[in-house]
């Protein structure tokens, strides 16, 4: 008979191994010799703790489940215990009570691990629904929408809940969503009613402004497009491919109009400074009449200026009010000369001056008389009034001295 610590031979070539509770058959040898029996069966043995050593380090360095190695650790278990092997079977069932060990360990790693994600999948996906649902008022449409989007992307990413909470947060979720884009869709379609209300009326003013295009009428005309304007500006924005052409029509309009008006304008320009030249050229004609010296001459020299003037036409606005201001100045020089040659040749109202200068001569004889009295009597203060009476009268009748010498001038 051949044995070892954990197992022996017997003379029929039976291979029994030890166990805590005795000796087990398993299996039987007759090709060779009792040592490479237990050899052979040895290796088996060996075989075992491979096996076991592989699931050790597959529990340890990957992400086998728990219930999958639980499952291996039942196989190996079982396979150990029925063993047609030669070796310390305790030791290998020690082992894999120990790995259950660690998998349970493991087990509640992972469990505390996926309550944690969980948690963090919670409140992340609680701020997501916060933050889609302040998003939902937001007038921002681009911005918002964007975000939006990028919320549905991170939700995505994030682990399920439990279903009632994943199914409560997504409604809420959705929901917010669901309001921002109604509103707007409704936002876009006012605003393209507003597009649409604005193109009407754009329509209508290029109309106008391409009838208006040519008009020579330049002052009302360039009015009515100013207001035109105005009105296309209040008018709001029409959708763009209809807003460019619109514009660019009702641009064309204006600019057929202005530069018809531009050219009629420098024409006009031309011919207004020539006019002003001729004008200049006339005043210094009118300007040698002054001083007047003979009234008669006078009048028939700025009669022949004022009717080459009314010929000429008009000047540039910005030199009309200097020009006419000098000719106008001759005009009132010979209208006081008028003026003075008829105070000194009208008889009756020269009788008017002399008899208003013998009234008021006769009155300064009276009261200087009566000054002359008041002082004799010793009546100081009747003669002080009477005095300045005297002054005052003496002064209207200086005046009216003067006068009376225009009459004999």
């Amino acid at each position: 008979m051949t044995s070892d610590p954990w197992g022996r031979v017997d003379e029929q070539g039976t291979v029994y191994v030890r166990t805590a509770d005795g000796e087990r058959v398993v299996g039987s040898w007759q090709a060779g010799s009792p040592k490479e029996a237990l050899a052979y069966f040895e290796r088996k043995y060996e075989g075992l703790a491979v096996e076991i050593g592989l699931l050790e380090r597959r529990v340890q360095t990957t992400d086998l489940s728990p219930k999958d190695a639980l499952a291996a650790i039942e196989h190996l278990r079982a396979t150990v215990d029925q063993a047609h092997a030669v070796g310390d079977l305790a030791a290998l069932a020690k082992r894999l009570d120990a790995l259950v060990s660690v998998v349970e360990e493991r087990r509640e790693e992972r469990k505390a691990l996926k309550a944690r994600a969980t948690d963090e999948a919670r409140r992340a996906k609680e701020e997501l629904v916060a933050e889609a649902e302040q998003l939902a008022a937001s007038d921002q449409w681009r911005v918002a929408g964007e975000r939006l989007r990028a919320l549905v992307d991170t939700w995505k990413g994030l682990p399920r809940l439990d279903r009632k909470s994943d199914d409560e947060l997504w409604h809420r979720f959705s929901h917010a969503r669901s309001a921002f884009s109604k509103r707007r869709k409704a936002h876009f379609a006012s605003l393209d009613a507003q597009r649409e209300e604005a193109r009407r009326r754009k329509a209508k003013l290029v109309t106008e402004a391409e009838a208006l295009s040519g008009s020579t009428d330049w002052g009302p005309t360039a009015a009515r497009y100013r207001e035109l304007m105005s009105e296309w500006k209040a008018a709001g924005r029409a959708q763009r491919e209809a807003e460019d052409e619109l514009w660019n029509r009702f641009r064309s309009a204006q600019d057929v109009f202005f530069q018809a008006r531009s050219e009629t304008f420098a024409e006009r320009d031309a011919e207004q400074r020539e006019n002003l030249t001729r004008k200049e050229e006339l005043v210094v004609e009118a300007e040698k009449i002054l001083p007047v010296t003979d009234l008669r001459a006078a009048r028939a020299a700025f009669r022949s200026v004022n009717e080459r003037w009314e010929q000429i036409g008009h000047v540039p606005r910005d030199a009309r009010p200097r020009i006419e201001a000098r000719l106008h100045a001759v005009e009132r020089a010979i209208h006081e000369a008028e003026e003075a040659e008829w105070r000194r040749t009208n008889p009756e109202a020269r009788a008017r001056a002399e008899g208003l200068t013998g009234q008021l001569q006769a009155a300064v004889d009276r009261l200087r008389s009566q000054v002359e009295q008041a002082r004799a009597a010793g009546n100081d203060a009747r003669a002080a009034k009477l005095e300045t009476e005297l002054m005052g009268r003496q002064a209207l009748l200086e005046q009216a001295q003067k006068g009376l010498q225009e009459f004999s001038g």
